[in-house]
């Protein structure tokens, strides 16, 4: 671990422990517009430095263990800091919609933000880029299911009239979306591992010597259990500091979301962004150097793990809690979803992207940023 990674590990543990003396006494004096600021700046910083640390140990791993599984553990290590986030605002507070607009938020940035930029970066670097048509479509087809009976079908059920579920149905839609994900995973990780590789790389009898990192060719011989377990271990105690402070920033963010008389859905927003920007320029990077597939699944794995792993965590949560949970979008963001499921379903029809897809993917999330202000 070099100096960089050091010195992100102490600020991370050092401002755990610093909250966890002196926090409580911290947090009381947040009325003063200066102090509030400062420890905002303060936990978004160390929580989004820690969150690059995150990257950084998945892309060790994604280089030692290969496709999918780097994406996969760089996802899904992602997605349990949105949760601790979540999990923090909701215990910390009434907020009622902050699930469901994280989770809109983290679509909408993905799904039109990063891709469209992505789509746009590569296109114009290396025309027309090629992907594994077969990973994406087992994306979207996980995707919009989840994604309809998430965050639209409360709208349409008569138990309840807010846009919420009934007990029953909070319990068994949890159960069932985690059932599906669970299978997705062992298929992504088993027999339909092939479907999330580059289309080169997919079938091993055809991959050709000096693969990238991101197939399974560039799995060294002489990768080690300590090795792995090392970045594991890393992986974790980056994590953890992120987990253990965002109470902290969590009623700070509340604090100042009301104080400024913000729209409620800009805290999902941060959150999203906050949780998502490190991946999301991983993504990119990716786009640049011509490793498509690497991004789609950053992308399609990131939007496709907020809905598996977020929707079971926050209606637990309000169940155990006895508090009322929102998750039925306003008509216009119901809109934008499915205008993005179609256009994403368009955009990934085909064996190659364009710029064009990526301006109007774009397109989408200037309008959806244009909404959060002017509904």
């Amino acid at each position: 671990m070099g100096l960089n990674g050091m010195a992100r590990l102490a600020a991370g543990w050092g401002s755990v422990i610093l909250f966890q003396l002196y926090g409580y006494g911290w947090l009381e004096s947040l009325g003063a517009p200066v102090w509030t600021g400062f420890l905002f700046v303060w936990l978004l910083g160390v929580i989004v430095w820690m969150a690059f640390g995150v990257v950084h140990e998945a892309e060790e791993l994604a280089h030692m263990l290969g496709e999918p599984y780097g994406t996969l553990i760089l996802t899904l290590s992602i997605v349990i800091i949105e949760v601790a986030l979540i999990s923090a605002v909701m215990l910390g507070s009434e907020a009622p919609t902050l699930g469901r607009d994280t989770m809109f938020a983290v679509l909408m940035i993905v799904l039109n933000g990063v891709v469209g930029l992505g789509l746009l970066v590569g296109g114009k670097r290396h025309g027309e880029q090629v992907y594994n048509l077969q990973g994406a479509a087992a994306y979207l087809a996980v995707m919009i299911p989840l994604c309809v009976i998430a965050l639209v079908l409360p709208n349409f059920t008569t138990s309840t009239v807010d846009g919420s579920l009934s007990r029953m149905q909070a319990i068994f839609f949890s159960l069932f979306t985690i059932a599906l994900y669970v299978i997705f995973l062992v298929l992504q990780t088993g027999r339909h591992k092939g479907f999330f590789l580059a289309p080169e790389h997919a079938n091993p009898g055809e991959a050709a010597h000096g693969a990238p990192s991101d197939t399974p060719d560039a799995v060294h011989d002489d990768v080690s259990v300590a090795s792995v377990s090392k970045h594991i271990g890393l992986l974790i105690l980056n994590i953890l500091p992120i987990v253990l402070l965002s109470k902290s920033l969590a009623e700070v963010l509340d604090f100042g979301i009301a104080a400024l008389e913000a729209p409620a859905a800009l805290g999902g927003i941060l959150i999203a962004m906050v949780v998502f920007t490190p991946e999301g320029i991983s993504a990119l990077k990716a786009i640049s150097q011509n490793q498509l597939q690497r991004a789609i699944n950053l992308c399609l794995g990131a939007a496709t793990s907020t809905l598996g792993l977020t929707v079971p965590a926050v209606l637990a949560i309000g169940l155990l809690t006895g508090s009322n949970v929102v998750l039925g979008l306003s008509p216009a963001n119901m809109v934008l979803l499915v205008t993005t499921l179609i256009l994403s379903s368009l955009t990934f029809s085909g064996p190659r992207t364009t710029m064009l897809e990526g301006a109007v993917h774009l397109t989408m999330f200037l309008v959806f940023m244009v909404l959060v202000f002017s509904p």
